[in-house]
């Protein structure tokens, strides 16, 4: 059976009952699921958690495209030190869940610049990746600042393409990359399209989620006045045109998921979220090309 090469999915907690939640939702059609945590795994029992997950998915035909555990990994607090050792039971375990992606922030030396970070950055994910690639599995990094910028910030380095330039040299390894999306580099200001074709053979996750820019508000109070410029989006309520991004995801030889990260839209929320992101599945899907359809036998 044809297998899609790019799944439309979203993302579910990992402390918040997934096993529940797929079995819930599974049916709208999510073909991927992102299972994410805020920080630290805990005390979670990863083993039981891959069964119960197995479960859920039943035989919908949906996969489990990633893990992630967002939290600042080159910090020296307790809890940093529960986020690194999050990323290595995720690496250990990734293959538990049918799935090759452990996601979240490369971290960051807090209110630093992002070059004082690097070295670093080196001494946590090099012996990571080595761990990663011995098991089959690869490292993406999400492009989220964070509330950060280039000279300060306390979460994350890799929301800049000159930072990824400057962390793909510092750990060069093949199985490491970006969890990228869109809506990061839109609400900076950033064409996201350039950015998608220079580093998309570096892309092994991708964020379902859009940005819609208030130019209005940019030409006349600029980015730091008392009006937001800009709103995260679900995917069929902002600014990108999707069909152009997958279509440069797929010349780029992506292979993987798109799961949409909910929860942010300002308008699609609350009762309506589900609405939204069940629209967003079927926008995105369209934006696919549809459904797959084989050629005539000749």
């Amino acid at each position: 059976m044809y297998e899609e090469q790019i799944r439309i999915g979203t993302l579910v907690s990992g402390l918040d009952d997934a096993p529940g939640r797929i079995r819930q939702i599974v049916s709208h059609g999510f073909e991927s699921f992102s299972i994410t945590f805020w920080q630290s795994i805990g005390d979670t029992d990863l083993a039981a958690l891959a069964r119960d997950v197995k479960e859920a998915l039943a035989d919908s035909g949906a996969v489990i495209s990633s893990l992630g555990v967002f939290g600042n990994p080159l910090g020296v607090k307790p809890l940093d030190k529960d986020t690194r050792r999050s990323w290595e039971q995720l690496v250990d375990n990734a293959r538990l869940f049918g799935c090759d992606i452990v996601a979240g922030f490369a971290g960051r030396v807090v209110d630093q610049p992002v070059d004082e970070s690097m070295s670093r950055y080196a001494e946590v994910f090099t012996p990571l990746a080595e761990r990663a690639a011995g098991k089959g599995v690869r490292i993406a990094f999400e492009n989220c600042d964070m509330g950060g910028d280039w000279q300060r910030g306390d979460w994350n380095i890799a929301h800049n393409s000159t930072a990824w330039e400057m962390m793909f040299n510092a750990v060069p390894a093949d199985n490491v990359g970006l969890e990228w999306e869109p809506c990061h580099q839109m609400v900076q200001l950033i064409d996201p399209m350039p950015q998608l074709r220079k580093w998309v053979g570096k892309m092994f996750h991708v964020h379902g989620k859009d940005a819609t820019i208030c130019w209005d508000v940019v030409r006349e109070h600029g980015i730091r006045g008392a009006k937001p410029f800009a709103y995260h989006r679900t995917p069929g309520f902002g600014d990108s045109n999707w069909t152009d991004i997958i279509s440069e995801l797929r010349r780029g030889g992506f292979s993987g998921s798109i799961d949409i990260e909910g929860w942010h839209d300002p308008v699609y929320r609350d009762d309506l979220e589900m609405t939204g992101q069940v629209h967003g599945l079927n926008y995105l899907k369209r934006c696919r090309g549809g459904s797959y359809v084989p050629n005539p036998a000749e």
